[in-house]
């Protein structure tokens, strides 16, 4: 080609921003010419061809989903461009890079984020032929991961004064996420459709983060997840008293798009969950991560075999049952999410004469 259009002034406001594009279409062009001795590239030039590839939000990519290409484009504005962006590959060191993290006012799980994402630049080149495969000092960096404070869980008493502030709409999703261990993501995702009423089961796959469907998390997220009765009565008295209750609509459809999606998880957990947690009067900092936590601690709990623990928490991999290859059957996943609902709610028990009475 004698010429090619790198873009509009709307895409590229600034001459900055056009040598940028430039920048990543010259090694596109030229990547079967670029070898390890015959180029010195700086990692702010591997970052842009890196996100051109990696990160574009309006490609889909079984790699990366559309909230991790977001987190990692942030973390490599804020954090590491601005530190290492004019550096030359080969000049970042590991022990620089492993003092610079230790260095950070940061938990150690987001150090190791951060490493873990320059870690995938380097690979990236590595890939394009820019490096060559022992070329990445991001593998001889060391930087725990290990969590420096326990997640917060919700005992019983307090989960059940939480969805007696709570509206129907909102006390559905919390009763899901706590009794089924599903990301907030995979609830606001569910449609009618997904609902198997007569097998008490739910067809996980898809996630809605930040208004886009995407794919779940892995692919033994996307397996079937069971029910239980209570659970099925209330998502049934949701769908009596809710506007959108076709099997085509999203099961907790926002009425402010008229039902073409659901709304901001981060939305509904300021306006409500929050709110009726102090009026609950919890102290704890509760996220939509806690219900999960919360279901994946009852479970231990309650002496549930480790498979079953792993199959209901949709675990691609379970450190403890990394090496055991039986398979829990449905009638135990059913039975253990059975006891999680006892613990967590005080539903009718039958009398002598079979009646539901209150406990």
């Amino acid at each position: 080609m004698r010429s090619l259009v790198v873009g509009t002034v709307r895409e590229y406001k600034t001459e900055t921003a056009a040598w940028k594009a430039v920048e990543t279409l010259r090694l596109n062009v030229n990547q079967e010419a670029l070898r390890p001795d015959a180029v010195a590239l700086t990692f702010k030039q591997t970052v842009e061809h890196y996100r051109t590839i990696e990160l574009n939000v309006d490609t889909e990519s079984e790699r990366k989903t559309f909230k991790t290409k977001q987190v990692y484009d942030s973390n490599l504005q804020t954090h590491i461009e601005p530190r290492w962006g004019e550096y030359r590959l080969r000049d970042i060191t590991a022990v620089a890079v492993e003092n610079w993290l230790g260095q950070l006012q940061m938990s150690g799980s987001t150090k190791a984020k951060l490493k873990y994402v320059m870690s995938d630049v380097y690979q990236h080149a590595i890939r394009y032929g820019w490096l060559r495969n022992d070329e990445n000092p991001l593998l001889a960096v060391r930087q725990s991961a290990k969590r420096e404070r326990v997640p917060e869980t919700l005992e019983a008493h307090e989960f059940r004064a939480l969805i007696l502030n709570l509206p129907q709409k909102m006390r559905t999703m919390a009763i899901i996420c706590a009794t089924t261990g599903l990301r907030i993501s995979e609830v606001l995702g569910l449609k009618w459709s997904d609902i198997n009423w007569k097998k008490l089961e739910m067809e996980v796959s898809r996630s809605i983060v930040y208004a886009r469907v995407g794919k779940c998390k892995t692919e033994i997220s996307r397996q079937p997840v069971s029910l239980d009765e209570f659970t099925a009565e209330e998502l049934s008295i949701w769908r009596g008293i809710c506007t959108y209750d076709q099997p085509s609509d999203w099961i907790f459809a926002s009425e402010w798009t008229g039902g073409k999606m659901p709304p901001w998880a981060n939305t509904l957990l300021t306006r409500f969950i929050r709110p009726a947690a102090k009026e609950a009067k919890i102290v704890k900092r509760i996220g939509w991560h806690t219900f999960r936590h919360t279901y994946s601690t009852l479970l231990k709990a309650n002496g549930e075999d480790v498979k079953v623990v792993q199959e209901l928490m949709r675990h691609a991999n379970f450190q403890t049952t990394m090496n055991v290859y039986t398979h829990a059957i449905t009638t135990q996943k059913r039975a253990a999410q059975s006891r999680v609902v006892d613990v967590l709610i005080d539903r009718p028990q039958p009398n002598e004469r079979g009646e539901a009475t209150a406990a």
